[in-house]
């Protein structure tokens, strides 16, 4: 059987999407800016949990991330000055505590992970954030957006405070989102490949 239009749409985005960090300062048009942000909320949600928020950055926003994050020596060195020019970075933060109260709930108390983090054995708000994210990578790249997820590591909490997020909120990473300036050249950790899916599926059993 044939897939459908919308099946092999998506197939397509699955195979064409690639990581972006080299970014034109063109502006994204906010209709669609609005279309990427959207699709995070519609990712799946443990319990129907409301934990997830995007800080949106632009203009000198967006100057004050990187002039918290990337200090003048590091800048001069910095392998992707591309990445620097992307009119637009999302902060996406997700919130353990609303996962523990969510599960708290009548409906849900008897799973023991209302009690606090520690039971949770998979911790949810990244499973959860991570599909958000992939969400919003996907729809960038069919508006003909370049995007790129990036960790912020031991800046996580200079950025925290930077932009008045609340403690105890843990950020994704940092999404940034733009027009792609040229051909998008992959970092060495993309020259490693990818696996053939078949040499790591295992039907029935390992």
């Amino acid at each position: 059987m044939e897939p459908s239009g919308e099946a092999a749409g998506l197939a397509s985005l699955l195979t064409s999407r690639r990581m972006c960090r080299d970014f034109g300062e063109d502006a994204i048009p906010e209709r669609t800016l609005e279309v990427v942000l959207a699709a995070a909320f519609r990712g799946p949600a443990a319990g129907n949990t409301v934990a997830l928020d995007l800080v949106v950055l632009d203009g000198d926003d967006v100057a004050t991330y990187w002039d918290t994050s990337l200090d003048a020596q590091r800048r001069a060195s910095f392998p992707w000055p591309g990445l620097l020019r992307a009119p637009v970075l999302v902060i996406p933060y997700v919130d353990p505590e609303a996962y523990v109260a969510r599960y708290a709930e009548p409906d849900k108390a008897h799973t023991g992970l209302g009690s606090g983090i520690e039971p949770w054995t998979v911790p949810y708000w990244w499973v959860d954030g991570g599909a958000a994210v992939m969400a919003m990578l996907l729809t960038a790249e069919a508006h003909g957006l370049g995007a790129l997820l990036f960790g912020q590591f031991d800046h996580e909490p200079d950025l925290r405070r930077a932009f008045g997020v609340p403690d105890g909120r843990r950020a994704l990473g940092t999404v940034a989102l733009g027009r792609p300036a040229g051909a998008r050249s992959g970092s060495s950790s993309a020259r490693r490949g990818r696996p053939a899916p078949a040499t790591r599926t295992h039907a029935g059993r390992w």
